[in-house]
């Protein structure tokens, strides 16, 4: 599924036009990218959370040459999935908090 068929189905269970679901999944997508990049957690429950997380330096070696590389630390977005969304991949009911 692309962003368009997102949109689509988006205005479609919401009842709203095309363009608005568009400019609410753009909307929803900034927001996720600039708390994620300033180091916040986006949490919905139910499907996931977005995260920061820092990979550190390492060695890695060039495929062509088989030279080794030095690569440098940095951060990377994370998306973990929630149990919802796990138990909806898998094809079962998601379990009941006691």
């Amino acid at each position: 599924m692309n962003k368009s068929e997102m949109i689509e189905i988006a205005a479609k269970e919401a009842d709203i036009s095309k363009a608005a679901a568009g400019k609410a999944l753009d909307a929803m997508i900034n927001a996720v990218v600039k708390a994620v990049s300033k180091g916040d957690t986006v949490t919905l429950v139910g499907f996931g959370t977005f995260k920061s997380s820092k990979r550190a330096a390492r060695t890695g070696r060039n495929p062509q040459t088989g030279k080794e590389i030095k690569i440098a630390a940095t951060t990377v977005p994370r998306f973990t999935a929630g149990a919802g969304f796990k138990a909806a991949v898998a094809g079962k009911k998601a379990a009941k908090k006691k």
